[in-house]
C-alpha cells in the first residue's frame, strides 16, 4: 500500500508539473487556448492570473515531490497535507470553473490521498 501511495503521489506531482508549465508558459499559445476552448485573445486578457495560478501548482508538486524523498518520520504528515490541498482545490475547481477539474486533479489525489491513509 506505501508503494501505491508513493506512486500515485508521484503521479499527482506530475499532472502539477504539467499544470505549472500549461498556466505559467503555455497559457497564450495555440496550444493553451485549444486546451482551455479559449482564444489566444482571451488567453492573453488572463496571462497574468495564469501565471499565478501556475506558481500555486508549481508549489502543490514540489510539496508532493518533498513527501517522496522526505524521511519516513515526516514524509506521511507531509504527503497527507498536500494532497489534501489538492483534494480542496479540486473541489473548488469543479464547483466553480469546471466540473472536470474534478476527474483531472481531485480524484487523483483523492485516491493517492486514501491509499496514503490506509497505509499509515
Amino acid at each position: 500500500m506505501v508503494l501505491a501511495s508513493q506512486v500515485l503521489t508521484g503521479i499527482v506531482a506530475a499532472l502539477h508539473v504539467y499544470f505549472m508549465v500549461l498556466e505559467m508558459f503555455l497559457w497564450t499559445t495555440p496550444y493553451g487556448a485549444k486546451t482551455f476552448g479559449r482564444t489566444v485573445a482571451q488567453q492573453e486578457a488572463s496571462k497574468t492570473l495564469a501565471q499565478n495560478q501556475g506558481l500555486y501548482n508549481g508549489f502543490l508538486a514540489a510539496g508532493l515531490v518533498w513527501s517522496l524523498v522526505a524521511n519516513d518520520a515526516i514524509a506521511y504528515p507531509i504527503r497527507a497535507f498536500f494532497l489534501g490541498c489538492v483534494v480542496v482545490a479540486g473541489l473548488y475547481g469543479a464547483i466553480t470553473v469546471n466540473k472536470k477539474i474534478l476527474f483531472v486533479q481531485g480524484l487523483p489525489a483523492g485516491i493517492a490521498l486514501l491509499l496514503t491513509l490506509i497505509a499509515r
